[in-house]
């Protein structure tokens, strides 16, 4: 439960592993006598795939936040929270003394008090974990499965209790952390190392292979690192080497689970790192800035904004530039909204020279994101870009990426 930020530690001995069930035991026994008691108190195609996978599937539901049959009770949660849940979490959310819970705290334990921590994962992600138990998510054992103890009420009103436990309220939460397009920016500051690549699928053969490293840092702040990496055959002979590589910091400006809005801006300097005789660069510094904006509905769809301007520094060598983009998508989820993630999406691209006579080139991008570990730290897209306009000289690319969550634990760990 929580924001995981390293990994599992096994049982300092053999011996605590065995004693483990017994443990179990222990806390459910401490369920049953307390808790128990207290409650008896392209796109046609792309769309229609996606729209037939809901319909034949009872099971999927729509999965960014929780639906609720009705607003969850903190206070009840906290007389649950303190019928059981206090002999492994603590008083307080901090953790009980070790000396008295009979395990070795795993790293990923969690201390509901930093909303460094809990902030950033959704309210699902929680609620997957005590329905089924930290294996379930990649998470230690010692964290047992209350899905058959506890109703689905009595589990979100703890979740509602284990929220007020952060009490500085400005963090954004986890809910507004949407699903990452693949070229649209999203707002919300992340812990992140994306590897994205554009393979030409017409035309000249060529690839780009973009190495991004996002580092959350404070409450509403981010780095950002992207380093391209350029393979392109031009006229029958190919060329190589690292592109412009950008240095950026991102900061949250506004947010709102009431509104589901979130807002952020983002102001770079790209270093003139490539060839440019090679056209793997521009050849001059350039300052980019750009605005964020992400809205998630009640219907737990949502619509990412981004428009910016790319301003180098002597534009006689590379033109300025304004662009535009917009991603739509949904997301889906079996197992009542706690399985895997599938997120299909389509982006809107706009990109044009602010030259005289220039031209707007539009793109459309249908794609698909999907989890793919255990704790959902994992995750890969692709898509199809396809150019819509001044098509000449533009070619369709096959756009993929992988996409490791680092802040929710190891690259190996979670699986």
């Amino acid at each position: 439960m929580g924001r995981a930020r390293k990994n599992n530690i096994p049982s300092r001995t053999v011996r605590q592993q065995v004693d483990l069930s017994a443990k179990k035991a222990v806390i459910l026994s401490h369920f049953r006598a307390g808790t128990l008691n207290y409650v008896t108190s392209t796109f046609r195609g792309f769309a229609a795939a996606v729209a037939l996978g809901c319909l034949t599937s009872g099971v999927v539901l729509l999965s960014q936040t929780i639906k609720y049959a009705k607003p969850p009770n903190a206070k009840n949660g906290e007389k649950i929270y303190k019928s059981g849940c206090i002999a492994c979490h603590g008083a307080n959310g901090t953790g009980a003394p070790e000396t008295f819970t009979e395990f070795k705290r795993p790293d990923t334990f969690p201390d509901f008090t930093r909303c460094d921590q809990t902030t950033p994962e959704p309210s699902s992600t929680w609620k997957a974990v005590i329905v089924h138990g930290g294996p379930a998510r990649g998470f230690s054992q010692i964290m047992p499965a209350f899905g058959e103890l506890l109703t689905d009420e009595q589990i979100n009103d703890v979740i509602a209790y284990l929220r007020t436990l952060c009490t500085n309220k400005h963090w954004a939460r986890g809910e507004l952390n949407l699903p990452r397009a693949l070229v649209t920016e999203k707002a919300f500051p992340e812990d992140e190392v994306v590897v994205s690549t554009a393979l030409n699928a017409t035309g000249a053969p060529g690839f780009t292979t973009d190495m991004i490293v996002e580092k959350r840092f404070g409450m509403r702040n981010q780095i950002e690192i992207d380093v391209p990496v350029t393979a392109q055959d031009q006229h029958h002979t190919w060329f190589a080497g690292a592109g412009d590589t950008t240095f950026g910091v991102k900061r949250e400006m506004f947010s709102s689970l009431k509104t589901g809005s979130i807002l952020a801006l983002q102001g770079s300097v790209i270093a003139p790192v490539g060839n440019r005789a090679h056209g793997l660069g521009t050849g001059t510094t350039t300052f980019e800035t750009f605005a964020s904006f992400d809205q998630l509905f009640p219907t737990n769809t949502w619509v990412q904004f981004q428009t910016g301007a790319d301003l180098p520094r002597h534009s006689d060598i590379s033109p300025k530039t304004v662009f535009w983009r917009t991603a739509v998508g949904q997301t889906f989820s079996p197992d009542h909204g706690l399985g895997r993630l599938w997120s299909p999406m389509f982006e809107f691209l706009a990109n044009r020279d602010l030259v005289t006579g220039a031209r707007t080139d539009w793109d459309v991008l249908p794609e698909m994101q999907v989890t793919i570990s255990r704790r959902q730290h994992i995750r890969g897209d692709i898509g199809v870009r396809t150019p819509v306009t001044n098509t000449a000289g533009r070619a369709k690319q096959v756009v993929f990426y992988l996409l490791w969550d680092f802040g929710d634990g190891k690259l190996t760990k979670g699986w």
